[in-house]
């Protein structure tokens, strides 16, 4: 500033403003009585602090692939000349700031320029943090007068980027409410942003972010985290109950550090007495909490839950009545009694719900407990018996649909569902994707299976114990089909249902039969056999005809089998069943090539395939096709043989069915092997044996037959 004499005064000054209301001046003004020459003002930039605001780290265990991940997306950052802006999200408890903020300091040397922290209160009781708030207080951390901090928002956050644009400082906002909270809060240049949150973040990825969401640990490192918070040698000293408590915890580090600092209180206390108090699932969330402290795992989910929408939150409590681990997204529509997708959304945002494949989702062990202790607090009894009752229907409907695809000629018995609205699942148009559906859902399947009588309806116990009888026979779920039988036989007979009874115990005794225990499938039989002559049903006691002679064909009564075949091959055609009169052909060819007559069973098979084809049973067609292959090589004909294999195996493929398709993979083996071909016969073999495997275990009998005939190919 000049006089107009070229004189000059120096002096310094700040910022100065000038209201425009009342014209009053704000800042550092220069008073001079005279001036002479040019005035300069010498502007003084804050004084640079450098804050070391991270709170201390604890000991992290179990989480190298996520560190590593997050410092991969660091160096990616550096390499292309930038800063990194990193989210961290998951459920509330499983060590989002812990690893962080290990991370963090690590990286003290990396960026010089100082650490800045700031909690933004996503849950907290007064609302999430206001970013005009936050900034603020950065700037003050970096050395600026209060005095100075800019009064709007856009302001300071000009001012904070000024301030940050050439340091390495490391940022950890912690607790975000959304993307929008933090954007503001990001800086520019060199820095290093890490944001935590409940929720997945997608904006901030948007934004060139990197996102890591933390999964609860795995057994191993959750035992080695309670052995470091007890650290007094019980968890070395006990190791299967080690292992117990932290499956109960779900590998939640939260949960397993309450558990461990409960017992560090306890020096005397076993591992075991606190798995005892852990195993009731109504006690649970109870036990993970540390009086008069934070540290409580039900109290987090509270948070969690509390920042749900209506919708969202509805959907999470009726979900607590689904009955198994899994679920699709037209499980979850059943279980709001509308479409969930949108729920759907806010829960996998809230980290509340986790995606374990395409349309298959999961609640954490312990998230699955808070969601029905939720719903048994504010739910009305009838609300959460009707969620249940849907739930029930669409995986009933589910195991009913793909029955019919399997098996279209399996007579399906009626079907009680409540008053909807309904929800089935989509289980595919042929019998392979259907069989997969079915064993996809089947811990879905047993669970509805198992709580039918428990809930109230009693009818679904032995209407989806009889919908699943295909999987029980074509994938060789012995257990689970015993099981089901069983529950669905106790269920039939509280309801006086004779009809439903008879078709526990048949379709029950075939997986009993399949599963080896010969004598008990026979006794099943013969209590229906029983059942339909007291009630007049000369059909059902015809059926039973075949059933009674595979039981005696596999304890080893060939001819009281036949006997049995033969009545019925006579019996249910004339009853009505002309199928089932080839079912019996069938079974008489299998006796007949067991009893070396390969012309017999050439016979019986023929005259089976021909009626089972007419009655559009492609599936048995096949089988007899099958046990033709295997008749016409006995006999020394092997292209007729091959002709019939190779027909079957074709369709058996299709059909998803292993065990029978491992039978017609075998006859092909033999026909190379009869033919010279040893190459060829050993790799079919193989494929045999492994379906074998997959369908009936490795020691199934079968399986056992294949492998010596492998090991006589090899020793040749």
């Amino acid at each position: 500033m000049t006089d107009g004499s070229g004189g000059r005064v120096h002096g310094d000054a700040g910022h100065v403003s000038r209201n425009e209301v009342d014209g009053t001046v704000r800042g550092t003004v220069v008073q001079a009585g005279a001036v002479h020459g040019d005035v300069h003002f010498h502007t003084r930039a804050p004084a640079q602090a450098v804050p070391w605001q991270l709170p201390p780290a604890a000991r992290i265990i179990g989480r190298t692939a996520e560190m590593a991940a997050l410092e991969a997306s660091r160096v990616r950052g550096l390499r292309a000349g930038r800063g990194t802006l990193a989210a961290v999200s998951g459920l509330g408890g499983v060590g989002k700031t812990a690893v962080a903020l290990s991370w963090l300091h690590g990286l003290r040397r990396e960026y010089p320029d100082g650490q800045l922290y700031a909690d933004l209160g996503a849950h907290s009781p007064a609302g999430p943090a206001d970013p005009g708030g936050v900034v603020a207080g950065f700037l003050r951390a970096l050395g600026v007068a209060p005095e100075h901090v800019p009064r709007t928002f856009a302001e300071r956050v000009a001012l904070y980027r000024s301030l940050t644009g050439e340091r390495r400082l490391v940022v950890l906002l912690d607790d975000a409410a959304s993307a929008g909270q933090v954007r503001s809060l990001q800086g520019t240049g060199p820095s290093l942003v890490v944001v935590t949150s409940r929720r997945r973040l997608a904006g901030l990825v948007v934004d060139g972010g990197t996102a890591l969401n933390l999964e609860p640990l795995a057994d191993d490192a959750a035992v080695e985290l309670l052995g470091a918070t007890l650290a007094d040698g019980r968890v070395a000293d006990q190791p299967e109950a080690a292992h117990s408590l932290v499956e109960l915890c779900a590998g939640l580090p939260l949960a397993v550090r309450v558990i461990g600092a409960r017992l560090a209180a306890r020096p005397r206390r076993g591992l075991a007495t606190m798995q005892r108090a852990l195993a009731e699932e109504r006690n649970r969330l109870a036990e993970m909490s540390i009086p008069g402290d934070d540290h409580d795992v039900r109290a987090s989910l509270d948070v969690s839950y509390r920042g749900l929408p209506t919708r969202a939150a509805r959907l999470y409590r009726l979900l607590g009545v689904h009955p198994g681990p899994e679920f699709s997204g037209t499980a979850a529509s059943a279980a709001l009694g509308e479409e969930a997708e949108g729920p759907l959304g806010e829960l996998l945002d809230a980290n509340l719900l986790t995606e374990v494949g395409e349309d298959r989702h999961r609640l954490h062990d312990l998230v699955r407990l808070h969601a029905s202790d939720t719903a048994a607090a504010r739910e009305p009894g009838p609300e959460l018996a009707a969620a249940l009752r849907r739930v029930t229907d669409h995986y009933l409907a589910g195991a009913t649909r793909a029955e019919e695809v399997v098996d279209p000629q399996h007579r399906t018995l009626p079907r009680d569902y409540g008053p909807g609205p309904y929800f089935a699942p989509y289980v595919g148009d042929d019998p392979a994707t259907a069989l997969d559906w079915l064993d996809r859902e089947l811990t879905n399947l047993m669970a509805v299976i198992r709580g039918a009588r428990p809930s109230g309806v009693p009818t679904a116990a032995w209407q989806t114990a009889d919908a699943l009888w295909p999987l029980f026979l074509r994938r060789k779920s012995y257990q689970h089909g015993r099981t089901a039988h069983a529950e669905g036989l106790t269920a039939a007979r509280e309801l006086g249902d004779v009809a439903a009874q008879c078709r526990m115990l048949t379709s029950g005794g075939l997986v009993e039969l399949d599963a080896g225990g010969h004598a008990s499938a026979l006794r099943m039989f013969e209590e229906a056999a029983r059942l339909f002559r007291g009630v007049g049903d000369a059909l059902g006691h015809a059926r039973t005809l075949n059933y009674r002679g595979l039981a005696h064909q596999r304890l080893g009564e060939p001819e009281r089998a036949a006997t049995l075949f033969g009545r019925a091959a006579e019996e249910l055609p004339a009853a009505g069943d002309v199928r089932a009169g080839g079912l019996a052909r069938l079974n008489l060819a299998d006796v007949a090539l067991a009893d070396g007559h390969p012309e017999t069973a050439t016979e019986h098979a023929e005259a089976a395939l021909a009626v089972l084809r007419d009655a559009g049973d492609a599936y048995n067609a096949a089988r007899a096709r099958t046990l033709l292959g295997y008749a016409f090589l006995e006999r020394g004909l092997p292209d007729r043989a091959e002709e019939h294999l190779t027909t079957a195996l074709a369709e058996l493929r299709r059909s998803g069915a292993d065990y029978e398709t491992a039978r017609a993979v075998e006859g092909t083996a033999a026909l190379a092997e009869h033919r010279g071909a040893r190459e060829p016969a050993r790799t079919r073999y193989r494929e045999a044996l492994d379906l074998y495997v997959t369908s009936g275990g490795s020691d199934s009998p079968r399986a056992e037959a294949v492998r010596e005939r492998l090991r006589r190919l090899e020793d040749d």
